[in-house]
């Protein structure tokens, strides 16, 4: 058994619940890394809007992770989970190879379709076809990270004769959140199938993420 922390990114999830701060994050995170916990996670959200209307403010969440990795050494780190309609797949996959560099190949690249309709709406990003859109994405994305040169002319997404250069040095392990029939099948039998044994893997969010 592995045991991981969820990092704090934003909301009330300082000290005394007011907005973390970066120190907040990093003490947690270097505080993990030293006490031997196998990993840390941050949520991916530009903000939560609770039912009461109220707002929560968020911290982006890649750039944390870039910070967490250079300020820690063993712990392994990734999203809980990426939202796949907040960063084009071609960009994902170049952001996950660098960010592995730096981390010294410490990377979990966990990844969703997203769900907090709010945000969407605020960014102008689309609701419809969530989970097809993340199909086509997640295609991209898991072949560029296995060295290929890809194009693919999809309905939401587009890529052509594109590879990753440099390439990640190592394979990505992939973490797809997945709850329903459709997204555990896409998790099951979909792109990451291609990954090594233990690469693709699902976990069922339990709250924001």
């Amino acid at each position: 058994m592995k045991i991981g922390v969820m990092l704090p990114v934003g909301g009330n999830d300082g000290p005394t619940g007011e907005m973390p701060t970066w120190a907040d994050t990093k003490a947690i995170a270097v505080a993990a890394d030293e006490a031997g916990l196998d990993s840390v996670w941050l949520a991916d959200h530009y903000f939560y809007k609770a039912p009461d209307e109220t707002i929560y403010g968020m911290h982006e969440s890649w750039t944390l992770l870039s910070a967490v990795a250079a300020v820690t050494s063993r712990v392994e780190l990734g999203n809980m989970v990426l939202c796949s309609s907040f960063r084009d797949p071609g960009l994902t996959a170049k952001m996950a190879a660098t960010l592995d560099l730096v981390s010294d190949g410490r990377l979990i690249l966990g990844v969703g379709a997203g769900w907090h309709d709010p945000e969407y709406e605020g960014f102008g990003l689309p609701t419809d076809h969530r989970v097809a859109r993340f199909e086509e994405w997640l295609e991209i994305v898991a072949r560029l990270l296995r060295h290929e040169t890809v194009t693919f002319d999809g309905t939401y997404h587009r890529v052509q004769d594109l590879a990753l250069q440099p390439p990640p040095a190592r394979q990505i392990p992939i973490l797809v959140a997945a709850r329903r029939p459709r997204m555990l099948d896409l998790t099951a039998n979909g792109p990451t199938n291609g990954t090594p044994p233990g690469s693709a893997r699902s976990t069922t969010p339990s709250g924001p993420a």
